[in-house]
């Protein structure tokens, strides 16, 4: 996991860079979903772009990254640091 600041503008919502066959995707939308949070999710294996855009944002190929309003982000977080994260942003974890 790996937390710092991104290099994109600020957004005022979360955004989550996953794709439907990983597990670690799927359980930090499970999270998300779970505390009603709205972010905008973006499919990898849909979205040309959306690999390259992970990458530039994490220097990494690990998925999810995950960027929040503050742009800082995280990448294949642990449940427990995500909610951490969230309650950063007074979003009930």
């Amino acid at each position: 996991m790996t937390a710092a600041t991104a290099s994109v503008p600020t957004d005022p919502r979360i955004t989550l860079f996953g794709a439907e066959w990983c597990s670690d995707c799927r359980r930090s939308k499970k999270v998300l979903d779970g505390l009603d949070i709205d972010y905008d999710y973006v499919d990898l294996e849909a979205v040309a772009d959306g690999a390259d855009r992970a990458h530039a944002i994490s220097g990494r190929t690990r998925i999810p990254v995950i960027v929040f309003p503050d742009a800082s982000h995280l990448v294949e977080p642990s449940d427990a640091d995500l909610r951490a994260k969230l309650a950063q942003f007074s979003v009930e974890a």
